[in-house]
Formats: structure tokens, sequence, C-alpha cells
């Protein structure tokens, strides 16, 4: 199930919740079988709103709690 989302969210932008609640926007570049995931153009989202670019990143799977696929 997993899978099959993060292959239809593949070049488009997802955002992330992480462990420790930091949020993460970027275009979903790539993944593998642990979904660490690569994400490019990324930023950090505040709570406040503000953003902090981050650039291109690889996010580690086991800090993942929420991926959100693009709005269909």
């Amino acid at each position: 199930m997993a899978v099959k989302v993060l292959d239809e969210s593949f070049g488009k932008v997802v955002l992330i919740k992480l462990k420790g609640g930091k949020v993460i926007r970027g275009v979903l570049h790539g993944f593998d079988q642990h979904m660490n995931l690569l994400l490019e153009n990324s930023v950090e989202i505040f709570d406040d709103g503000k953003t902090s670019d981050l650039g291109s990143i690889v996010v580690r799977g086991d800090n993942v709690v929420i991926i959100s696929p693009p709005p269909a």
C-alpha cells in the first residue's frame, strides 16, 4: 500500500511529518524498501508558517510518521 502511494507520488510534492514534530515539504525524488526518502527542493515548515530551505535531503524511513501524497 505505502509503496503504491510513493510510486504515484514520485516527482510530485509530498508533505512528510517526522518523529519529534518536524514537517518537511519537498519533491519526492526516490525511496527504498526501508522508506528512506530522497527529497529535492525541500523546506522545513514551522508551526508559525515560516519555512527554512533544506535543498536536497535524505529522510530516514524510521523517522517518518506520516507521508501525505499530493492532492489528486
